[in-house]
């Protein structure tokens, strides 16, 4: 993607991180309605260049694509393709990919609070491996004369009970939905979405007052530096705190606020 539609993902992956970090939402359900949206989308060439017509308000688009998804989707996942169709796209195709993209990332997110994820990524690079040793899987699979049903049937035979859900979900979908790419393109493109995933780390950080876009951007960059990895903020606001910020990941808490130093400033007097 270019120009437009590069930072309307990065805001869509935002919005998707943020809600499935934040809230209890069911990954797995969401990925189901979003691709529920994609094959709309995919399907209905007229309704994807209305929803991302730059003549348009963003306003109006979020309006119809909320119209459209009640009742048939749930509410985060109406909410989330309303934020989308807000931003501007280069393309309207762009708009599908990017779907596409939240429903694989939502089912790697649930393998990933299942701890499951470097097992999904791995089966991933397995199978692509079977797929390009076996000419007759990989006939089976492509065949345009072979119903999706029919493909679907087949890979749950191969995969069920053998791989993690989330794994035949993951290639299920793509075999049966291939959107004009190979398969090989698919099972690669899968494989970096899991490895992307696997290398993102998250950091709840606790500060007095909102950080301003540089503080948030400055602290991403130190943490980011500090750890090796991609660093996700998850910011609060927390008025008790009295001043700095307080940052946890995973199990470890690095704590500059005024309180914790008032705090530790007590025991010591104390002891």
């Amino acid at each position: 993607m270019n120009g437009a539609s590069r930072e309307a993902l990065a805001a869509a992956r935002e919005s998707l991180d943020a809600l499935t970090d934040n809230t209890p939402v069911d990954a797995t359900k969401l990925a189901d309605e979003l691709a529920a949206v994609t094959a709309l989308l995919d399907r209905e060439v007229s309704l994807r260049r209305v929803l991302t017509d730059p003549a348009q308000s963003g306003e109006a688009k979020a309006a119809l694509a909320q119209r459209l998804l009640s009742g048939q989707v749930g509410g985060e996942t109406a909410d989330l393709v309303s934020g989308m169709v807000r931003s501007r796209w280069s393309r309207s195709r762009d708009l599908v990919d990017a779907t596409e993209e939240l429903a694989n990332t939502a089912d790697l997110t649930a393998a990933q609070k299942a701890g499951a994820l470097d097992g999904v990524e791995d089966e991933l690079f397995r199978f692509g491996r079977i797929v390009s040793s076996s000419t007759e899987l990989r006939s089976a699979l492509t065949d345009k004369a072979a119903t999706a049903t029919a493909k679907g049937t087949l890979l749950r035979s191969l995969l069920g009970g053998k791989a993690h859900a989330t794994t035949e979900r993951l290639v299920v979908r793509l075999v049966t939905q291939p959107r004009g790419r190979s398969l090989e393109a698919g099972l690669e493109s899968l494989s970096k979405l899991a490895a992307a995933r696997r290398d993102r780390m998250v950091a709840v950080v606790t500060s007095a007052v909102p950080l301003s876009d540089r503080q948030k951007q400055r602290l991403g960059a130190a943490l980011a530096k500090l750890y090796g990895r991609e660093m996700h903020l998850n910011l609060d606001v927390d008025p008790s705190v009295l001043g700095g910020i307080s940052v946890r990941v995973g199990d470890e808490v690095i704590d500059g606020t005024v309180a914790e130093r008032l705090g530790e400033a007590t025991r010591r007097l104390a002891g």
